[in-house]
């Protein structure tokens, strides 16, 4: 197995509710699956910026055809794309930003997104050509937003992700989060230890 795990949070993992859940689930699918191979990536250490013209050119250019200029651009574009598609499970971790996910994230998402490579717009409309994967979702919020009135309508994080993941054909995906972690001590508590819980029994 090959587990492909992103953090977007930019804090470091003592202060980080969504890298502490994403690090305990690695370690959960490690010991469910000996010899399982881990390629990390961090979005906030090393961000990838947002897309270029030249990158956007380049998605749609035969690499026969790049330049120089293009080639350098789309040297990022093409590591991101490998690791994607050489993963079996795809472990993401990541904040609540004002209801959605922090840039670096996006940035990511808009490099494994592809036209012709990862999905493609057949006589039915659009189809995904990734298969094979799974998706582990490990979110952090502020507040509180299951079972309210507005959680469904504010949530632009974890349902994103597991539709724009659907999309490229990525069916299968668990989503555990930590809830009102900026809701004093005692509800970051109850909330980190519920998804810990969740995470022990994937």
């Amino acid at each position: 197995m090959n587990i492909l795990h992103l953090d977007a949070s930019p804090q470091g993992i003592d202060a980080s509710v969504s890298r502490q859940l994403s690090a305990a689930a690695v370690k959960r699918l490690q010991a469910k699956h000996a010899g399982a191979s881990v390629t990390r990536r961090d979005l906030a250490t090393d961000a990838p910026a947002h897309l270029t013209g030249l990158e956007l050119g380049g998605f749609f250019t035969p690499p026969e055809q790049w330049n120089d200029a293009m080639k350098s651009a789309m040297a990022l574009n093409g590591a991101i794309l490998a690791e994607f598609q050489a993963a079996d499970v795809i472990v993401i971790g990541t904040p609540m930003y004002n209801f959605g996910v922090p840039s670096s994230l996006k940035a990511w998402v808009d490099r494994v997104v592809r036209a012709g490579i990862t999905f493609k717009y057949g006589a039915n409309g659009p189809e995904g050509l990734v298969t094979g994967k799974s998706l582990v979702v490990l979110s952090s919020r502020g507040g509180v937003y299951e079972g309210t009135p507005w959680g469904a309508a504010l949530d632009h994080q974890e349902k994103y992700l597991q539709d724009i993941m659907g999309f490229l054909g990525v069916k299968q995906c668990t989503r555990i989060r930590a809830e009102g972690t900026n809701m004093g001590d005692e509800a970051k508590k109850t909330g980190v230890d519920a998804a810990l819980a969740q995470i022990a029994a994937m």
